[in-house]
């Protein structure tokens, strides 16, 4: 496979602390999921570096600028950092396809880059229109004191401090910008950490820090390779807020760990969101696993991989399903003609090959997919995979596998459809397609979701999203996505 990734490795490999370039305390091999060579080596914390970053946050919210500059003056920074990833686009973009595997000329690059860059502009012009102060709707004769003066009650939106960002893997320029970017342009100051299966992207935030003036301790990104330093961030109790995108598992004991000091957590995790196709927009059903598989080899939290039709037209919609991602093309992600890539490594694939067994010992069937493609030797590859699921208890419809696998459940009547898609510990998304806008609608609304897409989808800085149950906890973008970084703060005055 051509490797069109560059020697060059962003800020050198290097740490991001207190505003300067640190050499890690040991490495990490950065592995080619399309390849399985190892590329490059970054640099990784020691936990003396990861409390040095967590110091250097806390100083200088507690004693730096930051905090304290207008909304405008922080604003036009970050500005200027999304200025510099902008001018070097080109460059991340061969980067996220690098680490990730994501094919360089699939839609889904839009989702990796495009949206997330354009979406953070929204979100910077949507918080300059939002109020410092808002007016407690306290009533007239309540704003009267027992001395008789006049009791002005407002709210105050301030930042709650030192945030710890914890990403995942699969998106890692898009997850990076929507943690890094509302925290800090609410006056917070940052801890990144990224996955270290996709470090480079995370490592261009130092490089567009640097570039925008950001000072010194605002921003730290760190590299670790294990579990002390996550533990770290979210236990010391210099920190404030953590803020992690990840797996339920790892979420539940990010929640627990960050509990001990009363940390305002924020948590995007695992999803297993239903598509439910009524009965007047089956046409559109045979596309449910090709829109699944193309998105990044379904790695996605949101993507809708248990798909519901009614059980009549099952056999059909099976049929057609498995035609359309027949002839995918499967391989190098830099080739303009690749249409899927692998997944990020080993372990996810063995999960996939895992999850496709356990599917058929409960009684699924594999209608098409369900291994390694034979004709590639090498890479995280995995086929796109359409199962037979005899119901909404097979393992393969309850649990995440966050791979190219879509189980496809037939529904006896509307009620039987809705039940089984809110039969789940998950809440992330959720999709519901048909031509009565009306049903669609009445039907949407009874799903048990974060986020429900009726007929289509939709992403802006202007609208928030976030998941129920085990899924997570409050949101990101939209109005929501920037309250979450600021305390309320009444005041009561009189004079």
């Amino acid at each position: 496979m051509a490797n069109e990734f560059t020697s060059e490795v962003p800020f050198g490999g290097r740490l991001y602390i207190n505003g300067k370039a640190e050499v890690g305390a040991a490495e990490i091999p950065l592995i080619n999921p399309a390849t399985e060579e190892a590329i490059c080596r970054v640099g990784a914390a020691s936990i003396e570096q990861i409390q040095q970053a967590i110091g250097a946050a806390r100083n200088a919210f507690d004693n730096g600028e930051w905090p304290r500059l207008s909304k405008r003056e922080r604003t036009a920074v970050l500005v200027r950092m999304l200025d510099y990833f902008g001018n070097n686009a080109e460059r991340i973009r061969r980067l996220i396809v690098t680490e990730t595997g994501c094919p360089s000329n699939g839609p889904i690059m839009g989702a990796q880059w495009d949206l997330p860059l354009a979406n953070t502009r929204e979100i910077l012009d949507y918080y300059l229109t939002l109020p410092e102060f808002e007016q407690n709707p306290v009533p007239v004769l309540q704003r009267i004191s027992a001395s008789g003066a006049f009791v002005e009650s407002l709210k105050r939106y301030v930042p709650v401090g030192v945030v710890s960002a914890i990403t995942a893997y699969n998106f890692p320029f898009f997850l990076n910008v929507w943690k890094v970017i509302p925290a800090l342009m609410t006056g917070n100051t940052v801890v990144l950490r990224p996955s270290p299966l996709t470090p480079l992207t995370a490592l261009t935030f130092a490089e567009a820090a640097e570039a925008a003036g950001l000072p010194a301790g605002v921003l730290n990104v760190i590299i670790d390779g294990g579990h002390e330093g996550g533990m770290l961030m979210t236990t010391d109790p210099r920190v404030d807020m953590v803020t992690f995108t990840g797996s339920t598992h790892v979420g539940e004991l990010v929640a627990a760990q960050a509990a001990k000091g009363i940390k305002r957590v924020q948590l995007e995790l695992g999803g297993k969101s239903a598509q439910i196709y009524l009965p007047d927009r089956l046409d559109a059903a045979s596309g449910a696993a090709l829109s699944v598989c193309l998105s990044h080899s379904g790695q996605g939290c949101v993507l809708g991989t248990r798909v519901f039709v009614p059980n009549e037209a099952k056999a059909a919609v099976l049929e057609q399903m498995a035609a359309s991602v027949a002839n995918l093309k499967l391989g190098d992600p830099f080739d303009p003609a690749t249409q899927m890539g692998p997944v990020v490594s080993a372990a996810q694939r063995e999960r996939c090959e895992r999850y496709v067994a356990a599917a058929v010992a409960a009684g699924g069937r594999v209608v098409t997919g369900g291994k390694r493609p034979a004709h590639l030797d090498r890479g995280f590859f995995f086929e796109p995979t359409v199962l037979d699921l005899p119901d909404n208890r097979n393992p393969a419809a309850q649990d995440e596998i966050f791979g190219p696998v879509v189980g496809v459940i037939g529904y006896d009547s509307i009620d039987h459809a809705v039940d089984m898609a809110n039969d789940t510990i998950f809440g992330l998304s959720g999709y519901v397609f048909g031509r009565d806008l009306r049903q669609a609608i009445a039907v949407a609304q009874r799903l048990r979701t974060g986020t429900v897409n009726v007929n289509s989808g939709g992403m802006s800085g202007y609208a928030s999203s976030g998941g129920f149950g085990a899924s997570g906890i409050g949101r990101e973008r939209g109005l929501e996505g920037i309250r979450v970084y600021e305390h309320v703060q009444v005041m009561n005055i009189s004079n």
